[in-house]
């Protein structure tokens, strides 16, 4: 093993490296997931009249008509579904075999390459394309698992929130770079949008170097014989044993679990949500707003990681979601203008930003004395996207249901304000209270 792998743990070589792949990777959910795509989506699968306005959003699939956002919220709901059930395998086997760099590695290598593959989008091939769509998401997600895995192995609990929010706000500034220059080509030099994505792949993909080099493979913890996938179950077994009885973390993960129907769906939705139900916002310009949420995301997850230093994670967490709550009721109540969503761009920047970091660290600190991160890991990772599923199909089924992507936004207060009052139960901890 080379030099550069064998980093002591807390080395600001190693947290810088690690740090990295929130840079590489967070061009993904910005470009993809929040600004360029979701436009792209919705212009390539609407059908227009002379003028340019919408006069249907109906597209068919299997022999099936949707609304084209709601089939979007489905297929991006699936993939969430297929990174549930494999990750908990698959972090059981890098825990056993000690390649925790390796499965994260393909699976980078799968999101990336996904991304590029989206330069050939097209309605008459809708579902290949959306396959594009669904195996991309996988990528990105499934990375995770992994890279999550590792924050117990670089750095001590005093500084896991401070790593975690590190890990966030390089993310956020990397992927603005990302989005500004590809928004400079669109605007100012007529580049095709398409190429915005293959610029998403090559960034991501490339940068995610610095963090491989770097990184440990992971640690060996036991001897992997006989058939490694059933050791991972297994493996997976002691765990969920563990988590029964610790009591404070039992309860985190529930809160967890449904604050993140809505933390993850704001994201993936927001874009579109504007794009349908905000009058007069030029595509232009929500490109914008969604810089602006990457600018204020960066501010606050470090705010919200001193405010925790302060009164701890768990009433910190607590603030997120009360904002969370407030700006979900005033979007469906008032935001119809671009000024309005402006603001609440800027109140959603504020707590992304702040919730994604804190959660993070919240759960390492709340975590045993373990060698098995990634199993540990994919418990959280799991808890997230099954509440991401949840929130997703519930998003798209009420629009489908009611016509309108507003009503939707319903179902996500509920799932803040469920959320808040679960994690007013976690008992007291110096560590996180």
């Amino acid at each position: 093993m080379s030099q550069t792998n064998n980093l002591p743990k807390g080395s600001k070589k190693l947290i810088n490296a690690w740090a990295f792949y929130d840079w590489a990777n967070s061009s993904y959910p910005l470009v993809i997931t929040s600004a360029i795509f979701p436009i792209f989506y919705v212009n390539v699968t609407s059908t227009k009249d002379v003028d340019g306005n919408v006069i249907s959003d109906i597209v068919n699939l299997f022999g099936h008509s949707f609304k084209n956002t709601e089939l979007y919220d489905y297929i991006v709901a699936l993939s969430f579904i297929i990174v549930s059930i494999f990750s908990p395998i698959l972090s059981g086997i890098a825990d056993y075999s000690g390649n925790k760099k390796r499965f994260m590695q393909f699976f980078c290598l799968l999101g990336s390459l996904s991304c590029a593959s989206l330069y050939f989008f097209n309605l008459e091939n809708l579902g290949l394309s959306l396959l594009s769509v669904l195996l991309a998401s996988v990528g990105f997600w499934g990375s995770l698992v992994f890279y999550n895995a590792y924050l117990p192995e670089i750095a001590d609990p005093i500084d896991h929130d401070k790593v975690s929010a590190k890990g966030f706000g390089m993310g956020y500034f990397g992927s603005a770079i990302l989005l500004i220059i590809n928004l400079v080509l669109i605007k100012g030099f007529d580049m095709n949008a398409r190429y915005a994505f293959i610029s998403v792949a090559i960034w991501w993909i490339g940068f995610a170097q610095i963090t491989f080099r770097r990184l440990p493979s992971g640690t060996k913890n036991q001897t992997a014989s006989g058939n490694i996938v059933f050791k991972g179950f297994k493996e997976l077994w002691k765990v969920w044993n563990e988590l029964k009885h610790i009591k404070q973390l039992k309860r985190y993960l529930i809160a967890f679990f449904i604050y993140s129907m809505g933390v993850q769906t704001v994201m993936i939705v927001a874009v579109m949500f504007a794009k349908k139900e905000i009058v007069g916002l030029e595509d232009s310009n929500l490109i914008t707003s969604v810089l602006l949420i990457q600018f204020v995301g960066i501010l606050g997850s470090f705010l919200f990681s001193r405010i925790s230093k302060k009164i701890g994670n768990i009433k910190a967490l607590g603030i997120t979601l009360c904002i969370w709550i407030l700006i979900c009721f005033g979007t469906y109540a008032y935001v119809y203008t671009p000024n309005s969503f402006y603001v609440v761009a800027c109140s959603v920047g504020l707590v992304m930003g702040g919730i994604q970091s804190l959660s993070r660290s919240t759960y390492s600190k709340l975590l045993p004395e373990t060698e098995d991160n990634a199993s540990f890991f994919s418990f959280y990772d799991v808890c997230e996207k099954i509440g991401i599923v949840i929130g997703m199909f519930s998003f798209g089924a009420i629009e489908g249901i009611t016509g309108g992507m507003r009503n939707s936004i319903l179902a996500l207060i509920v799932f803040f304000f469920l959320g808040f009052v679960i994690l007013l139960t976690i008992p007291r901890s110096k560590n996180v209270v």
